[in-house]
């Protein structure tokens, strides 16, 4: 079947939803996923962050869709054409989407360990706006443990329900899900029961916001200031394929290694992730491969900050400039009075 999408025409498989083909084309019109995962079957259709405009429906039925439709469930038909990065209905829509994510998100991205790799983040600076237009009181969960690896907060949950998918695919038995309804859905373990199976450390990996955090890590460092390195063990539980985050010669966490959408390759065991901490432990490849949109690069490690410097000492003075301009009083007129009216006006005397 040829789709198009964007103006570039692409030949897919029966069964490949819009979404899918996207990813086969790259570049700017991949749509954004928050709780679509290629990994996990019947993940998607949540979020609505992925939305398209199906301007043709195929050959047989070239009647445009009347409305958007999540690219992570429609399926392709032969000779449809989709526009997504292009069309400013999609974008408006998005933009939408993304308020709606972000209105009882917390704002505490600078201690947040999600903080450099948070899709979320990624997806407000493309998509979100300067100010937040909702002044009601934003919706607050009571801290809760959920294990002695993973840090729950549930403030910053958008229900996704990947980590749910998670648990039922690689784990015998589930003991955390969504409770309650609408507004009041959460995350959490049935009866307080600690979620410590052998694979649940992967909830981290595939949680798109900083809901899921690694207790081993918690408040060490900034994902920016570690170098990440493919690196791999045997291990009879998994398939001992990780990333590796050092900072000078420790291992401060370990991860499983993700492909440019910032998805899992393979899912690794809790042993790899929290137990294995030591250099010795590993055998090191190389520098990792980095994903689409991620903040760091590898010439942060090496590359001069001279010129940052400068930049930044321009910036301020620039800065102190317009501020000094802007309260400098000789602007001020002193024959005006609060209310605007001139102190030397015949009405005033």
């Amino acid at each position: 079947m040829k789709v198009t999408i964007d103006g570039q025409e692409i030949d897919v498989e029966p069964g490949t939803t819009i979404l899918q083909a996207a990813r086969m084309i790259g570049g700017e019109s991949v749509p954004p996923a928050m709780c679509y995962y290629s990994k996990l079957k019947g993940t998607g259709g949540k979020c609505r962050c992925c939305l398209v405009d199906v301007t043709k429906g195929s050959d047989n039925d070239p009647r445009p869709m009347p409305k958007l439709v999540a690219s992570c469930v429609t399926g392709c038909q032969d000779g449809m054409e989709v526009a997504s990065k292009k069309s400013e209905r999609v974008r408006e829509a998005r933009n939408a989407v993304t308020e709606f994510l972000l209105i009882n998100h917390p704002l505490d991205c600078p201690v947040c360990d999600q903080a450099g790799e948070c899709d979320l983040q990624n997806l407000s600076f493309e998509h979100g706006k300067l100010q937040q237009r909702f002044i009601e009181d934003k919706r607050t969960f009571e801290p809760e443990n959920i294990g002695p690896y993973i840090q729950l907060h549930m403030n910053r949950c958008i229900v996704c329900q990947r980590c749910v998918e998670v648990a039922d695919q690689l784990t015998d038995g589930r003991v955390h899900g969504v409770l309650n309804r609408g507004d009041h859905s959460q995350i959490s373990t049935c009866v307080s029961a600690a979620i410590d199976n052998e694979f649940s450390g992967n909830m981290i990996d595939v949680c798109p916001v900083g809901a899921l955090t690694d207790k081993t890590f918690r408040f060490k460092s900034r994902v920016w200031f570690n170098k990440p390195f493919n690196a791999h063990r045997d291990c009879d539980k998994c398939c001992g394929k990780t990333t590796v985050w050092m900072f000078g010669n420790e291992i401060q966490r370990v991860t499983a290694r993700k492909d440019e959408y910032h998805e899992v390759e393979e899912f690794i065991c809790n042993t790899c992730r929290f137990d294995k901490k030591e250099v010795s432990d590993w055998v090191i490849e190389g520098p990792r491969k980095f994903e689409k949109d991620s903040v760091i690069n590898q010439n942060n490690y090496t590359r001069k900050l001279d010129k940052v410097v400068i930049n930044t000492e321009k910036g301020i003075l620039e800065g102190r400039e317009i501020d000094r301009k802007k309260i400098s009083m000789a602007e001020i007129d002193y024959n005006e009075k609060i209310d605007g009216t001139n102190i030397n006006s015949k009405k005033n005397g």
